[in-house]
């Protein structure tokens, strides 16, 4: 298995740190340079065959990385003449690979599971899937459009006009594997934008997946982001973050939780986030702690609400949130409703089901996914029916004490390890409890 990693950038908005005309991938992160904590990366999934596409101030990275061999891998380089963009130099690799590689920008800090990556995009059989996540900055990034099965669909340009657009915060990171496929693009030697002109060409025959994950792959291309990253290493965020370690989750119901209470909420322009809610969430991204609502939706099976505009509902609250720098790792709903006899039902999602919460179904789901030590994890709603949730899914319960008089009955016989006025303040105490920096 082969890495291609493409280290070209400039790093102009970062001279202000370093001082120096560097290339981006050659800014260090505490005693290391991002590019090598990638291939340190890579080396513990046993990738160690390596080619490097250089551009700007080539000689700096070869005379630093050599044949790899001191870093333990084996490093090729393959140096532009002009510049050929994000996807153009891959030419030059048509007849050397022949089997699926992974793609990756060389300005990003990260360190996921590869085998994990590797084996999502071989089950799927595309012939390029993307490492796709949430992040704190959708305002400013490209965002992913996707199916019910992650197959993409189109992407979303950062500098889009989105007035009122609401969108799921799902971003495209700079990771790929890609199959050997792609290279029957490549008939010419010319400059070639890798998401224009690779990209979409799959997309159109249905060839491009996106692999969501919570893993930690960010662009330090700002000062502000690359002093973010510094506190998230010395933390040890970046590396508990990789999903072959346990995740700490805070699982979070949704209506009166993370957005104002309104009854079933069946459209889109009774959303509002509850005060403070965005603030809450950041402070959790920041924990190392995941984020993870877990919602009953039963409007869905009574026919008072689609799963397209249920989507729609989760988008804004994505875009909501994202707009004051917080994002949610994931969303998980039930529509079931046991109860039958409501005008306008779906027949076909009335009945008991397992996820339907206090049962622990959504909980479970999100646990294998992510890689959850339950009894390490919290849970925050605003009714009894949370707080049973937690008890069954092994995780620790609070009860915000901002619910109705209704929503508030005991019936369930459980307690809650803390009662808290809202969200911000449940958080907090979390973080208090853990002896989490978080700021």
């Amino acid at each position: 298995m082969k890495a291609v990693i493409i280290a070209g950038g400039k790093g102009t908005r970062l001279k202000s740190i370093t001082g120096a005309d560097i290339p981006k991938p050659m800014v260090k992160i505490n005693s290391k340079t991002i590019l090598e904590r990638q291939i340190e990366s890579l080396k513990e999934s046993n990738v160690v065959d390596i080619i490097i596409l250089l551009g700007y101030l080539s000689e700096y990275i070869m005379s630093y990385f050599g044949d790899g061999s001191k870093f333990g891998v084996k490093i090729q380089y393959v140096v532009e003449n002009e510049p050929l963009g994000s996807a153009g130099a891959l030419f030059f690799l048509k007849d050397i690979i022949d089997d699926d590689f992974f793609f990756i920008y060389g300005d990003l800090l990260l360190d996921i599971d590869w085998i994990k990556f590797l084996k999502f995009h071989r089950e799927n059989k595309k012939t390029i899937t993307i490492f796709a996540h949430p992040n704190s900055h959708p305002y400013d990034s490209d965002i992913l459009l996707v199916d019910a099965n992650n197959s993409l669909l189109g992407i979303n340009k950062k500098n889009s006009e989105r007035n009122k657009l609401w969108l799921r915060n799902l971003t495209n990171a700079g990771v790929y594997v890609v199959s050997p496929s792609i290279f029957s693009l490549f008939s010419m030697c010319r400059k070639m934008a890798f998401e224009d002109d690779v990209i979409y060409p799959f997309i159109e025959t249905q060839q491009v997946v996106t692999y969501i994950s919570s893993e930690y792959v960010k662009d330090i291309g700002t000062p502000e982001r690359y002093n973010q990253a510094i506190s998230d290493l010395e933390k040890g965020i970046i590396r508990n973050k990789r999903l072959s370690n346990k995740q700490k989750a805070i699982f979070l119901d949704r209506d009166g939780t993370i957005n104002k209470y309104m009854g079933f909420l069946n459209n889109i322009d009774d959303f509002f986030l509850e005060e403070n809610a965005a603030r809450a969430i950041k402070i959790i991204n920041n924990s190392g702690y995941l984020a993870i609502v877990v919602t009953n939706q039963p409007s869905v099976a009574r026919g008072e609400i689609s799963l397209i505009e249920l989507d729609k509902v989760h988008s804004k609250m994505d875009t909501l949130l994202g707009a004051k720098g917080a994002f949610l790792d994931a969303t998980y709903f039930c529509p079931h409703h046991p109860d039958k006899g409501f005008f306008g039902e779906r027949p076909e999602l009335k009945f008991d089901c397992d996820c339907r919460k206090p049962k622990p179904g959504l909980i479970h789901k999100a646990k294998e996914k992510f890689n959850i030590d339950l009894s390490k994890s919290y849970m925050i709603g605003d009714t009894y029916r949370d707080v049973k949730t937690a008890e069954n899914a092994g995780v620790i319960g609070i009860l915000l004490d901002s619910g109705s008089e209704e929503k508030m009955k005991n019936k369930f016989n459980c307690e809650a390890v803390a009662h808290c006025a809202n969200i911000l303040d449940a958080v907090t105490f979390i973080m208090n409890k853990e002896g989490v920096d978080y700021d």
